[in-house]
């Protein structure tokens, strides 16, 4: 079994206010001068306090995964991980869910999106629950009663975790409010900040802390490297973001992890997605799940007992002790790597296998059909070389940044004309994927090539929905899939669809937020 992942104090529930609601921002002085005393008094109590901040990003509460840290939320539902891949790829066209459930339903086929729907209020109130946290923790770190040796860098890790969680505000939902260092305490309602106002702090705040973040740090901590890949992946959708396109700065930062993270392609891909994942060379910033210290039912527990059925699977033989008959691929993914069942069982790609095929249909008639679609057993939870018993929750963490995703953006970028990159080193990074799968090498790539590879690859990782719409192929009809906009084969689907609704519960919390167009 792994480590314990995340430590967490007792004294943690100093850090439980209610900041879902966002125009409650500030915390009551005496908890403030609390943690102040407290870390003055302790300072080892830092880690917990970081590691609280951590498992935002992967755990429903650090009490259990019975409870929620977002007020009012189901505690299964309402995780990051689980929100990230409802969002980036059950909107898309790799992943759908047969569940019927209000709310994931309207995700899964594109239509009918409202302000009202839980997974988006999930979502952006886990959002705004991790920037307040953050930004309170850091205000009292630069205190001068704080003495900790390593302060600066604690301070470095909660930046990057704020604008983390910014950059996902940007990518989905294009506004919302902005808390800093210096408006954390006001008492009036903070006013609505635009994508572009958003970007430019965003970027500002991983600048600052780019060049003293350490090359390396303790396993599931930010790095050098993971600030460098947050700078990389807003860049390379700035354009989508900003309007205005960052080829060149992106490249920048990919170049940076290639030639100075210290990184290497799994030659097992399987190793990634497995429970022995915590080792991988691959991996640049995970999102740690354990079994037994760090359960949940939103992080890879989501995944994987979401793709198993008793149907058509036997759960033990992918580590789990239970199978939700939720989730299953597209041909759009699958499709991929040929034109039926026998192609995939045939294909020397390693990525072909990783879809359960016994007892399933290609053709996804009824998408609430379970045998319809083929199972990804993508992600499981025995570690890579298959061994492991069946067991409740996931010990495979999310790998929410690695190199291969960095390969892949490099290609994209010296196709797009990226300085500092050329289209011949962008082919043999892609090969060089490609190869570790067992695929054919190619002769050259495209930029609807290297999105294909993008799929073969990153699907089911949360990010399928923002490639397609950085290619420009997410709204409208020009790309169908299977069940777009509600229609077997696809429809088109309005450029509103581009970001998701505010919530309304954030709309009626602060007058100051206005509702996306087309809402």
């Amino acid at each position: 079994m792994k480590n314990t992942k995340y430590k967490v104090l007792a004294l943690l529930t100093f850090l439980a206010v209610n900041t879902a609601c966002i125009d409650d921002l500030n915390t009551e002085p005496k908890v403030e001068q609390t943690l102040e005393n407290l870390l003055a008094a302790d300072p080892k109590a830092v880690e917990g306090l970081l590691s609280r901040l951590y498992a935002s990003f992967a755990l429903s509460s650090v009490e259990g995964p019975d409870k929620s840290d977002i007020s009012g939320a189901d505690p299964g539902e309402s995780p990051f991980v689980r929100g990230l891949v409802n969002l980036q790829d059950f909107t898309a066209d790799d992943m759908k869910n047969r569940w019927g459930d209000n709310g994931l339903d309207q995700l899964t086929t594109t239509t009918n999106w409202t302000s009202n729907n839980k997974f988006f209020k999930y979502v952006y109130d886990r959002i705004y629950y991790t920037v307040p946290q953050s930004t309170n923790l850091i205000r009292i770190m630069k205190s001068d009663n704080v003495n900790y040796a390593n302060k600066n860098q604690v301070i470095d890790e909660l930046r990057f975790l704020r604008a983390l969680s910014y950059y996902y505000l940007i990518d989905l939902f294009g506004k919302g409010v902005l808390v800093t260092n210096e408006n954390f305490n006001t008492t009036t309602l903070l006013p609505e900040t635009s994508r572009k106002d958003l970007f430019s702090y965003v970027e500002s705040e991983l600048l600052a802390i780019e060049s003293t973040l350490p090359a390396t740090n303790s396993y599931g901590r930010a790095n050098k490297s993971c600030v460098r890949m947050l700078l990389a992946k807003l860049y390379l959708n700035a354009e989508v973001y900003t309007g205005t396109a960052r080829y060149n700065d992106a490249a920048t930062y990919i170049n940076k992890i290639i030639n100075e993270g210290g990184y290497q392609l799994e030659p097992n891909i399987r190793k990634n997605f497995s429970s022995d994942n915590n080792t991988s060379k691959e991996i640049i910033f995970p999102l740690l799940a354990d079994a037994v210290s760090s359960q949940s039912f939103g992080n890879t527990t989501y995944l994987v007992n979401g793709s198993i059925s008793t149907e058509t699977m036997v759960p033990a033989d992918f580590g789990a002790a239970e199978g939700w008959a939720g989730h299953r691929a597209t041909k759009a993914w699958y499709g991929l790597f040929g034109n039926s069942i026998a192609d995939l069982q045939a294909s020397t790609d390693a990525r072909a296998k990783l879809f359960w095929t016994q007892g399933h249909n290609w053709e996804m008639n009824d998408y609430k059909t379970w045998a319809d679609g083929l199972p990804s057993d993508k992600f499981w939870n025995k570690d890579s070389n298959g061994v492991g018993g069946a067991i409740k929750f996931s010990s495979t963490d999310f790998p929410l940044f690695r190199l291969a995703d960095v390969y892949l953006m490099y290609a994209e970028c010296a196709l797009r004309g990226a300085t500092g990159t050329t289209v011949p080193q962008g082919l043999t990074y892609v090969n060089l994927v490609r190869a570790r799968a067992g695929a054919t090498q190619l002769a050259s790539i495209t930029l609807d090539g290297v999105l294909d590879e993008r799929a073969r690859e990153l699907n089911f990782e949360g990010m399928r929905r923002q490639d397609l719409i950085r290619f420009g192929k997410f709204t409208g009809g020009t790309y169908l899939w299977p069940w777009k906009g509600g229609v077997k084969n696809g429809t088109s689907i309005s450029d509103n669809y581009k970001v998701f609704p505010i919530p309304s519960s954030a709309l009626q919390s602060n007058p100051n937020l206005t509702q996306n167009p087309g809402y």
